[in-house]
């Protein structure tokens, strides 16, 4: 079975839970953005977290099946269509034989996600499905979609057997909301900022601006200021560069000491610019879901708090599963 792509809309790719394991050679993780709202699409269609969905940013694709199919679409709010019909989100849908799946105009948030029982069967490239576009990695043929490809659908697990429910009920649906808390980890360079640059960090209204795509989201507000110093040999002249460090996903890096860029599923391992802090593991699908224009506070808090949310949020995905019946 395949999906054939008669428009692409304006970047969908192939995702998954990401290719970890290879960062420190260079090679980003990728992997679906929101991986909450991923997870819960395979749900829904009777697949395992780890199979692959396709990522829809704004503008979705217009599709069709040559087979009946079973999909959830799942994340950002977004009229569903199905033969120009009107269909629910975040419920298991049923498609038949030449049937066309396309969408409206994006409500909120910035993705959202087709989830297809099966999952999309694409090779997996260093043990992902994911598609890393800059390097033509992974996905399919390593790029987003284009209009007349025709996109794999696995075998359906346990013979196509679904899970009870057919809903994602509300309590576990997330918000898209136009503010939202981020809470982050200070360092490993928060020493470089004056006390005012770090009160401004915490305490300053940061916005997302329409710079951000995968690698990133950058973020315009109050700025911040560095403690003056002589920069070492091998660093550059911006007050934010070091020589060189490793970045962790999620990190925060202000060049120039004005806009914050927090790095995030596609980013570079590795750089020159200072790390002032970095999101929690938790809360980066909901960075994920911010878009242009949200207003954000960045929250200080300890590891130990980043590992009692890490819990928290693997506690709600089985909660989710457990009230659709999915035993996956």
């Amino acid at each position: 079975m395949a999906f054939d792509i008669k428009n692409p809309g304006l970047a969908t790719t192939v995702q998954d839970q990401g290719r970890t394991g290879h960062y420190n050679v260079g090679i980003p993780q990728s992997g679906s953005m929101d991986q909450y709202s991923a997870e819960l699409g395979n749900a829904l269609v009777g697949n395992t977290a780890r199979e692959a969905v396709l990522e829809c940013t704004y503008l979705g694709p217009v599709l069709t099946t040559g087979e009946d199919a079973v999909v959830a679409i799942t994340g950002a709010p977004v009229e569903v269509k199905v033969n120009g019909e009107a269909r629910p989100q975040w419920t298991r849908l049923r498609l038949g034989a030449g049937d066309e799946l396309s969408f409206g105009v994006i409500r909120g948030g910035t993705r959202y996600y087709i989830a297809v029982q099966g999952g999309v069967d694409v090779p997996e490239v260093l043990g992902s499905r994911s598609t890393y576009s800059l390097g033509a990695i992974g996905g399919f043929h390593g790029r987003k979609l284009e209009a007349g490809d025709q996109v794999p659908v696995g075998i359906p697990l346990n013979g196509g057997v679904v899970p009870n429910g057919d809903t994602i009920p509300e309590e576990f649906r997330p918000g898209f909301a136009k503010e939202q808390d981020v809470r982050i980890v200070l360092g490993l360079y928060d020493h470089r900022l004056t006390a005012e640059g770090l009160d401004n960090l915490l305490n300053g209204e940061w916005k997302v601006t329409p710079v951000a795509d995968r690698m990133g989201l950058r973020y315009s507000g109050p700025g911040v200021k560095w403690i003056e110093r002589e920069q070492p040999f091998g660093a550059g002249s911006d007050p934010s560069n070091i020589v060189d460090a490793g970045y962790a996903v999620g990190s925060i890096q202000i060049p120039g000491g004005t806009q914050p860029i927090i790095l995030h599923r596609d980013a570079v391992s590795g750089g020159g610019y200072a790390m002032v802090g970095t999101v929690i593991s938790a809360d980066m699908d909901l960075v994920a879901r911010a878009a242009p224009g949200t207003s954000t506070r960045f929250v200080a808090v300890s590891q130990d708090e980043a590992l009692v949310a890490r819990k928290e949020l693997a506690e709600r995905k089985q909660e989710a599963r457990a009230a659709l019946g999915s035993s996956l």
